[in-house]
């Protein structure tokens, strides 16, 4: 009787810790009251992270690195951070509301006497034996993984307006993947804060492969030569499979002793650097 209640116990408590490791709910507008898509939500170096659904609705898994006195935050252009200890979310149909910034940045418009196209990054695609994957065999699906990033870095000496951004994709196992293309200011050797304040989503569709170009043009991205070394990053925030065990999708890539690419798991965990030159780069117009 003793061992019997012992084990009832034991799956009282997996089924316990199961349920408040999981924490869920919708983000919304605190002004307009509708749904957020696609919000930042994570645990600074916790490798706790993910982001909301075109419905503006999360799941986030807490690992065991995750304490209840850890706080969550969430982050969105165009919004201020909300941040939220642990403990003070219940397990699930949670409502998150985030208000919108007041200190929007002013338009910047340049005028460029006699432009010049200029490529940063690179546009080879190689021999084709060198692929850099966004998931492995050892990841167990990729919903686990909403928000991870792959990006290159770039070193800005001229002002330059962004045209397109670019790179090749080898295999591709989706329907179609919906990224948000982010700009980051590189210091100490790692991307850090965001450089450009604009919500860029775009979607490879239909197990698309080769080149693939996003037009940036309506977005009047300018770079400056102050900027320095800056991240180019594209963050993975939905996709939909081609069957169920659909995973792969990969960039063609090179080892490089002169370039860097950075990576990182989940939102807000720690970036990684590998001396690799993915085929990832941006058409320009400069001074």
């Amino acid at each position: 009787m003793k061992y019997t209640s012992t084990l009832v116990l034991l799956f009282l408590s997996f089924e316990i810790y199961a349920q408040e490791n999981l924490i869920s709910g919708e983000i919304k507008d605190s002004q307009t009251n509708s749904s957020l898509q696609y919000v930042n939500i994570g645990i600074g170096n916790k490798n706790a992270g993910t982001v909301s659904n075109e419905k503006g609705i999360f799941k986030l898994k807490l690992n065991e690195k995750v304490n209840p006195n850890d706080t969550i935050v969430f982050s969105h252009i165009g919004f201020e951070t909300k941040k939220i200890i642990v403990n003070q979310l219940k397990s699930e149909q949670n409502v998150i509301e985030m208000k919108p910034s007041e200190n929007s940045l002013k338009e910047v418009v340049v005028t460029f006497k006699k432009p010049k196209p200029k490529q940063f990054g690179r546009s080879a695609k190689g021999l084709g034996l060198m692929h850099f994957n966004f998931f492995t065999a050892l990841d167990k699906t990729v919903d686990d993984y909403l928000s991870r990033e792959r990006g290159m870095e770039f070193r800005i000496k001229k002002d330059c307006k962004v045209t397109d951004f670019n790179f090749n994709i080898t295999s591709n196992e989706f329907k179609s993947v919906k990224f948000r293309l982010n700009f980051y200011k590189v210091e100490n050797g790692l991307p850090s804060k965001i450089l450009i304040e604009k919500d860029i989503i775009f979607e490879v569709k239909d197990n698309k492969l080769g080149l693939f170009t996003v037009d940036l043009k309506p977005y009047d991205i300018y770079l400056d030569k102050e900027m320095g070394d800056i991240a180019v990053t594209i963050q993975w925030i939905e996709s939909v499979k081609s069957y169920e065990k659909s995973k792969y999708f990969s960039i063609s890539t090179a080892m490089s002793a002169t370039e860097n690419s950075f990576y990182r798991e989940k939102n807000m965990a720690n970036w990684s650097k590998t001396g690799q030159s993915l085929t990832f780069y941006l058409n320009t117009l400069c001074q």
